[in-house]
């Protein structure tokens, strides 16, 4: 599958349930920040967004969680959202908080400051959740938004649920005919003890890989090449979700690939791949300090140098585990690429890091679609995508 170059949205006005909408921009939420141990890169992810939206085709509100779930009225600017010298931006809460629409009926967002009502802003035609992890990526703000009626960009609630859950993700990969590496799933409460290791390393091999089964940005995984390391392996995963998956290592190249949906039922699309190459002996693997904070020691390749018909197999397998999983919008599929060329399916991320620096917007430009028209891209696949049920 060839990546091509994507034209522009050729309307931007919203089509509601009662036809279009009276002759306006298009109003969009930037919605970030969140409860997960995510909400740092959440908040540069919008940076990146809120800097490059078309402010003359939108109307841009941004929306900010706290760590604490409470909704704000967010500063808009970009520059104070970067992750700048090492400090990670984060959502605070004012006095200014913000109330969905209550009803299907309903489009305006209401603004309580210091407890009192204010004037409603204008009607909300698509919000853009830039959630990463638990509480925001996991189906749960997909949910409350598909009971308002309010259209979003990316993944519904089932699709976004499983991508969250890497469990659950390798099961319908594995059912769809992916490949998948081998796994195992410590489900909450349950104990490593002396046995659960040997059974474990028996099963899957030295090195393992032990993750959190629902969380993002590397945040809680660690590389385990002795037995004697997995409990504390798997303790400190605990502390970004109890439910625990063990994989095994797999020999390959990291290779990414960037999917975004079909306008007007057309299939999706696949970007041309990049590769993930880590350069500095003190990341055993591309961790969350190698993602955000030492960008010197990773080499970011965009495209992959890979075979044509590598690349070809790679944006295939790419769109088949979007389509299996559901996605609509956007995804980053992970995979592996051995040495003879086999492609194994890693994770599929259904909101995936969005600064103008990260993996998805790369790989998009050297397709031929830059960072400011993928943001329109995806504002124009929500606007066109219908309500309720689909």
């Amino acid at each position: 599958m060839d990546a091509t170059r994507i034209p522009p949205a050729d309307d931007g006005t919203p089509t509601h349930r009662d036809g279009p909408a009276a002759a306006r921009r298009p109003r969009v939420m930037v919605l970030f920040g969140g409860r997960s141990g995510e909400h740092a890169i959440s908040c540069a992810t919008a940076g990146g967004v809120l800097r490059a939206i078309d402010r003359e085709r939108y109307d841009v509100v941004a929306v900010g969680i706290t760590r604490a779930g409470q909704w704000v009225l967010a500063d808009d600017d970009p520059d104070h959202w970067a992750i700048r010298d090492g400090r990670l931006p984060q959502v605070e809460d004012t006095s200014t908080h913000v109330l969905l629409p209550q009803g299907t009926a309903d489009r305006e967002v209401q603004v309580l400051r210091d407890g009192r009502l204010e004037s409603p802003l204008e009607a909300v035609d698509v919000v853009f959740p830039l959630l990463h992890g638990p509480f925001g990526e996991d189906g749960t703000v997909q949910g409350l938004l598909e009971l308002a009626d309010v259209r979003y960009v990316g993944s519904g609630v089932l699709a976004s649920a499983v991508g969250m859950d890497k469990h659950m993700m390798k099961l319908v990969l594995a059912g769809s005919g992916l490949r998948i590496g081998p796994f195992r799933v410590l489900p909450a409460g349950r104990t490593v003890d002396a046995q659960t290791v040997d059974t474990v390393v028996a099963e899957l091999g030295l090195p393992l890989f032990v993750k959190p089964a629902r969380a993002g940005s590397s945040l809680g995984i660690s590389r385990v090449e002795d037995p004697a390391d997995l409990p504390a392996a798997v303790a400190e995963a605990r502390e970004h979700d109890p439910k625990v998956i063990i994989e095994a290592a797999i020999v390959g190249r990291e290779i990414e690939c960037g999917v975004l949906g079909g306008r007007a039922g057309s299939p999706p699309r696949a970007s041309l791949p990049g590769e993930i190459v880590v350069t500095d002996a003190r990341h055993a693997f591309y961790d969350f300090e190698a993602k955000y904070l030492d960008e010197a020691g990773v080499t970011l390749a965009c495209p992959a140098e890979l075979a044509p018909d590598v690349v070809a197999r790679v944006q295939d397998v790419a769109v088949r585990a979007f389509e299996a999983v559901g996605c609509e919008g956007l995804a980053r599929v992970d995979v592996f690429v051995r040495e003879d060329g086999e492609v194994v399916v890693n994770e599929i991320n259904t909101m995936p890091g969005f600064t103008p620096y990260s993996m998805y917007p790369r790989m998009w430009e050297v397709s031929g679609l830059g960072y400011d028209e993928l943001v329109d891209e995806l504002v124009s696949l929500a606007l066109e995508r219908p309500l309720g049920l689909r």
